[in-house]
């Protein structure tokens, strides 16, 4: 095998980031390798599995957050909540603020498009329960309305 091959396969494997690379041409065969010699043929050894340590007293289960009173308008997707339509523009909602159906209270931005969501309800927003910026999952409550 030519030396300017085997230089130019060095080369590839720093710049590649592997660790290791065989080559084989014919019945010539090179093998490049990053590791040290030991490395390559230690034999992989399985510690035993950790066994934890025994608790004292269990920790008291967490308090379920409170349900909301009224009805919850959720996330119909996945994507990012916003509260406005531009980083320096009003919100569309706030809490103690009378929507009707067909108000938009946010937008969900999914895949670089933004979807505007709108009320699917009258009432008052008691709550909003998605700060902006942070993702939603689909059917997340974001609102809630008396």
């Amino acid at each position: 095998m030519d030396i300017r091959k085997v230089k130019k396969l060095i080369e590839l494997l720093e710049e590649s980031g592997i660790a290791e690379i065989e080559i084989k041409e014919g019945e010539e065969s090179v093998r490049i390798s990053r590791l040290p010699p030991s490395r390559l043929l230690a034999p992989v050894m399985h510690a035993p599995a950790p066994v934890a340590a025994p608790v004292a007293s269990p920790a008291p289960p967490a308090a379920a957050p409170p349900k909301p009173e009224g009805q919850v308008i959720t996330a119909p997707m996945v994507g990012t909540y916003y509260a406005s339509p531009a980083p320096d523009a009003a919100v569309f909602v706030k809490i103690g603020q009378v929507i009707k159906v067909g108000d938009p209270l946010c937008i969900i931005e999914a895949m670089k498009i933004m979807n505007p969501i709108e009320a699917d309800r009258a009432g008052t927003v008691v709550s909003i329960l998605v700060e902006n910026g942070h993702p939603v999952e689909f059917e997340q409550p974001l609102f809630v309305v008396n």
